[in-house]
């Protein structure tokens, strides 16, 4: 959570096959008003339409990743305000959920309320050793809206998430890595890219139309149909090829992209 004095943009840069999403503090500190939010829909939807992309990466500029959600707007709401507010976010971080892309949120600081929460939208999460997370939304009186009472369950188990909640306690990043709730922890701003090449070079091997189906898979639950649905992708048919001919499928020859 934040004050009112702050101010975030939303941008989109690409560099080869990864598209970055960054939150840049015009002023104060990053924080998620319905502008912000909106603006991320409508990156979020360029991203998803982008059939070249094979990573997709969050992360803020300055002092924190996000520091929540904007209080001064929020200060103003009655229940069907913020009923839509908590419509709106859940409609935006689906869609990050659901992107075809790996996503992965690189923490450079403090990850609160909403920012949590959009962190656990995305597949990986990589943070500085600095940073703390949490949901501090009952200390406020409130409750997360944007899918944290039910994503931080599945990451963690309902024990910790139970305590996360109902405290609105902020976490160290070596704490929420040992409870799963982070990938990786490392040790300053300036290694943040060098893991997130670490954690391409590992994706790399797997093929980019059957890790979208994967993702389906996962929250769908359907399985059978995204099994019986490969056999209809080139991937499918050139990785049981490369198996028999013992080579490399292609997409295996991913590099990180250079500028």
């Amino acid at each position: 959570m934040a004050n009112e004095k702050s101010q975030t943009e939303v941008t989109l840069t690409r560099r080869g096959d990864v598209a970055t999403i960054r939150f840049v503090p015009v002023a104060g500190v990053n924080i998620f008003s319905s502008r912000v939010v909106g603006a991320l829909g409508t990156v979020v939807e360029r991203v998803a339409a982008d059939p070249h992309l094979r990573f997709v990466v969050f992360r803020g500029d300055g002092r924190v990743f996000l520091a929540g959600a904007d209080i001064a707007e929020m200060q103003r709401f009655n229940e069907d305000q913020g009923r839509a507010f908590a419509a709106h976010g859940h409609h935006v971080f689906n869609a990050i959920e659901a992107l075809p892309q790996v996503t992965i949120a690189a923490l450079n600081g403090h990850a609160m309320g909403g920012g949590c929460e959009l962190a656990m939208a995305c597949d990986f999460r990589v943070m500085v050793r600095d940073g703390r997370i949490g949901q501090p939304e009952t200390k406020l009186g409130l409750i997360p809206g944007w899918g944290g009472t039910l994503r931080l369950p599945k990451l963690v188990g309902l024990g910790w998430a139970r305590r996360l909640l109902f405290s609105g306690e902020a976490i160290t990043a070596e704490e929420a890595q040992r409870i799963g709730l982070v990938d990786e922890v490392v040790p300053s701003l300036e290694e943040l890219d060098a893991a997130l090449e670490r954690w391409f070079r590992m994706l790399a091997p797997g093929s980019p139309a059957a890790i979208t189906r994967v993702k389906r898979a996962l929250l769908t639950r359907n399985e059978i149909e995204e099994f019986g649905k490969c056999f209809s992708c080139s991937d499918a048919r050139e990785g049981i090829a490369a198996f028999h001919e013992k080579r490399r499928a292609p997409w295996a020859d991913w590099q990180p992209a250079r500028e």
